[in-house]
């Protein structure tokens, strides 16, 4: 029988959006390195996903650079997002029992996508979308457990935190590919 700690275990405990598994990874620092496993084993799956969807469509050579990107992309959205939250979570919006660190969040978080695996069925015509967009929002609901777990948080607070962060984090990554692009942001 599997370990309660085992990555696997706590993989399917973290998709059946249990809150003690959330508590048992804030409380263990060790599952750090699991958690960063977990956001790269998810942002493979994606980039597998969307390369051979690329390949069906176009059949071109995009698929190491999907994977590529997709982990790269997956890894600093994680730690902008749970830095975002733990900003907003610990300060702005900081409850009565708020006590929490960013490990904690990044725990949480990386645990948290969880469901993004589904992504790697992207590429099947029709459902494929459906089942992407369907672990998305089961990230997203994973991702508010997780939220209100690491800072002791109602599931409103929890919620707001969650969608805030994540706006803010969109938000930095659209200036930062509109800067990279060579487009100028202007303000109207």
């Amino acid at each position: 029988m599997a370990s309660s700690t085992s990555l696997f275990n706590r993989m399917v405990r973290a998709a059946k959006l249990q809150p003690g598994l959330y508590e048992e990874v804030e409380a263990d620092k060790a599952a750090t390195s699991q958690a960063l496993l977990v956001v790269i084993l998810v942002s493979v799956a994606t980039g597998v996903g969307h390369g051979l969807e690329a390949l069906l469509i176009s059949g071109g050579g995009r698929f190491i650079y999907g994977l590529m990107y997709g982990v790269a992309a997956a890894i600093t959205g994680w730690l902008l997002w749970a830095l975002f939250a733990y900003i907003l979570g610990v300060s702005i919006l900081k409850g009565p029992q708020t006590s929490s660190t960013w490990g904690e969040l990044l725990r949480t978080m990386g645990f948290a996508s969880t469901p993004g695996l589904l992504r790697v069925f992207a590429f099947i015509p029709v459902v494929g979308g459906v089942i992407a967009f369907v672990g998305s929002v089961w990230r997203l609901i994973a991702t508010i457990i997780a939220v209100r777990q690491a800072l002791d948080f109602s599931t409103w607070r929890g919620i707001i935190v969650t969608f805030v962060g994540w706006v803010l984090y969109m938000v930095l990554i659209s200036l930062m590919r509109m800067l990279a692009s060579g487009i100028t942001p202007t303000l109207v």
